[in-house]
């Protein structure tokens, strides 16, 4: 068995932001492999996020950015479970990134599941329609517009939209909160500003 040293532990848990003693475990089951350990602590935090997604999230934060120079702004509100957790600084500050997020990138909706049945149907009916669509095999259509759509989402949908520059998406970001935080964090709704466009 590895001997786990107090370093390895800390740097797991800066990396992870999970509690000491979860690291700890982590690492005696990966036999002191930091790599293993935080992919064990992803799975488990991933886990515990999809437990807690029907939980109640009510209390939360309102959060705003404005761009520099002013001409964009975004009102943001991110809901928790409770007022305790929306008071801390890790919520505030992911209330910020994603503030900042919806500024930069300007997604239309919050989740693939806000997106009204009309638009979504309109958008699968141009895809089909298209040329390089209709030039493909019958057969395989319906799964390159699969494929086309979830580019789209990418695009349009906060949580399906990669993270500033690194190798996760938004929802993958919500979810490590949830797991640090131990509740359902969700993304409500949000209105992005910029000077001049048309109403």
């Amino acid at each position: 068995m590895a001997t786990i040293t107090a370093e390895t532990v800390k740097a797991l848990r800066e990396r992870s932001g999970a509690g000491v003693m979860d690291c700890k475990r982590a690492l005696e089951e990966a036999s002191g492999d930091l790599e293993k350990a935080a992919a064990l602590l992803n799975e488990r935090g991933q886990a515990a996020a999809a437990k807690r997604a029907g939980r109640e999230a009510r209390e939360g934060q309102i959060g705003s950015y404005i761009h520099t120079g002013g001409k964009i702004g975004v009102l943001i509100e991110v809901n928790c479970e409770t007022d305790f957790v929306a008071r801390t600084d890790e919520f505030q500050r992911l209330v910020r990134d994603l503030a900042i997020q919806v500024a930069g990138l300007r997604p239309l909706w919050a989740t693939i599941e806000a997106i009204p049945a009309a638009a979504l149907e309109a958008k699968r009916a141009e895809l089909l329609a298209s040329d390089t669509v209709a030039r493909k095999p019958e057969a395989v259509r319906a799964q390159i517009v699969e494929g086309q759509l979830k580019k789209w989402f990418a695009e349009v949908v906060l949580v399906e939209q990669p993270f500033r520059d690194q190798d996760k998406t938004v929802g993958q970001l919500i979810t490590e909160a949830i797991a640090r935080t131990g509740e359902n964090i969700k993304v409500r709704r949000f209105v992005r500003f910029e000077l001049g466009e048309e109403m």
